[in-house]
Order: structure tokens, then sequence, then C-alpha cells
């Protein structure tokens, strides 16, 4: 990939706080959405093999799956530009004119939108839809959504660096929307080390099982020590509360970083309501490493979408 040293690898953040000290915990944030102005956080990883995928394969067009705020077809639309490929997004849902920041940045990109109804979005993986997808646009090479297969947990594998390691941590924390990343970050992690996912979607733990067949799939020889603690959704994807957006607000102006609402405000915001609990402690886990994934592009459509004015 000739573009590759225009990533930088992420810092790591250490946060030091009453409530970590009173806890005799260490907490230390490995700052994804630092890699890369336009494709942050975990989408890089995700998508790095898929890209490498379909240009050793001869493809010249990627298309691939989101909503209408998606952190995955915006990171998409901005490798495909850079990479010298073309893009297509099937947007779940109508098209809403004026177009909000994430798809008229996909479009800048050069990716063509395609909308498609809920019904018809539901069978996103399924074979008879990737058949009439290839009917209508000929040779491409699709991606599924969030870029949820083996080549992006093959990427996420490699979230976990050496620096990280140095670190001597034995817990990660990070946000799950379709799992991929926990998957890749379950396999790198060492038998010591546990593994936290906070589905951002309500009943994630459905979850569960996608994890264990990416898992599978990767031909895992061994147990990994994961689990999901899905209690804070604040009432499903992109759905976010007064109470997410001043936690957000706060934390960012206490230790300069931002959070997205959809994923990683929601973890931090679970690891220090555990933190309070006393979790940790029972645990007799003292240091731990959180992920932000970046996605940081969304907010502002997140709270025009719902209205928020905070």
């Amino acid at each position: 990939m000739g573009l590759l040293p225009i990533f930088v690898s992420p810092p790591i953040q250490q946060i030091d706080s009453k409530l970590t000290c009173t806890e005799n915990v260490e907490l230390y944030v490995l700052r994804l959405d630092l890699v890369h102005p336009l494709i942050s956080g975990n989408k890089w990883f995700k998508l790095k093999y898929n890209l490498e995928a379909a240009q050793r394969e001869n493809f010249d067009t990627i298309l691939t799956f989101g909503g209408a705020y998606s952190n995955h077809i915006y990171a998409t639309a901005a490798a495909g530009n850079l990479f010298g490929l073309k893009t297509i997004g099937v947007i779940r849902g109508e098209e809403t004119l004026p177009l909000n920041p994430t798809l008229e940045f996909a479009t800048s990109q050069q990716m063509q939108l395609v909308y498609v109804d809920r019904q018809t979005y539901r069978q996103r993986n399924s074979e008879a839809l990737r058949q009439k997808l290839y009917a209508r646009f000929g040779k491409v090479f699709i991606i599924p959504e969030g870029g949820c297969n083996l080549n992006g947990v093959i990427g996420c594998t490699e979230i976990i660096s050496q620096d990280c390691q140095s670190i001597n941590f034995d817990t990660v924390c990070i946000a799950c929307g379709t799992g991929t990343t926990l998957a890749g970050v379950a396999i790198s992690v060492n038998d010591k080390q546990h593994v936290i996912g906070f589905p951002v979607l309500k009943g994630g733990g459905f979850l569960k099982q996608d994890i264990e067949s990416l898992l599978t799939q990767y031909q895992v020889a061994k147990n990994r020590s994961w689990e999901l603690i899905c209690n804070y959704h604040f009432g499903g994807y992109a759905k976010v509360n007064n109470e997410l957006l001043r936690f957000a607000r706060d934390f960012e102006l206490e230790y300069g970083i931002p959070l997205d609402y959809v994923y990683t405000a929601k973890m931090f915001y679970g690891v220090m309501d555990l933190l309070q609990q006393g979790y940790f402690r029972y645990l007799n886990r003292r240091r731990l490493l959180l992920i932000h994934t970046g996605g940081l592009q969304g907010n502002t459509g997140t709270k025009m979408n719902q209205g928020f004015n905070f």
C-alpha cells in the first residue's frame, strides 16, 4: 500500500484522576483517532487488507454498506480516493437533501451513493442481493458493513502494538458495533490479558455469537478471555442523550481527548461507571487500556439527527 507512510503510530495517553487513584487503577488511552485525518480509528485497520485484496485481484471498484452517518462509509470513500479505487456506498434509507456532513464528504471523495429501503438493506449479506449488485455494477469488490470480514479481523490484530504491550496492561476496553475489532484485538492479546467489549446497540448480547464466528474463521487455536458488557448503549445505536453529551464534553475539557458519541463516549462512560462501582478492583485488574476507535466525524450529524443543541 503505497500511502502507508501517511499513517502515524497512535500515541498512548495516560488518564490520571481522583477516581483512578482511589481505585488504584492505571488508565491508558490508545488514540487511534489520530492515525489519519480522514481514515481514523479502527476503520483503517478494518479496511487495510480488504483494499490490498481488491488491488491484488485487479478490482478497480469497492462497494460497501452503511447508514447515513456511517464512519465506515466516510472512511471507505476517503481510502478509495487516496488509493485510486472507485467506491460505491449502499446507504440504508431514502435520500435526504441536503446531504448530511458524512454523505456530503463521501460524495466529495467521488463515492457513488445508492439508496435502498430498510427491507432490502437487511439482506445486505445475502447471496441474492450480492448477485443483484454484480448485475447492476459489474465487477466490484464487496466489503461488508463495518469491514466485518476475515480481512477486517486480520487488520485489527495489528491494533495492539509492541508499544502498547510495553505498558503491561491486563485489560483492554473497546466499543463494539459489529464485533470485528474486538475479535482482532482478542486474537492479538496474550493469555493473561482480558478484553471487554461495550456494545453500542440495544440488546447487543447477540454480538457474542458473531464474535465467536469471526474467531472460528480465523481458526483461533485456544480460548480467548473476553466478555461483553451491554448496559451502556444509551437506547441503541447512534442514540444519545444530554447525560452522554455532557460526559463527553467534560471528559474532553479535563483530559483533552474528544470522544465520538456513537462509540467511544459510551465505552468511556461505562468504564468510569464501573470504576466507581469497584468492578475492576473486584476482578483484580489494575492496568486498563482503552481503545479510542475514532469516528469523531459523526458527532455533528448525530446531534443534528436527534435534535440536540448542546
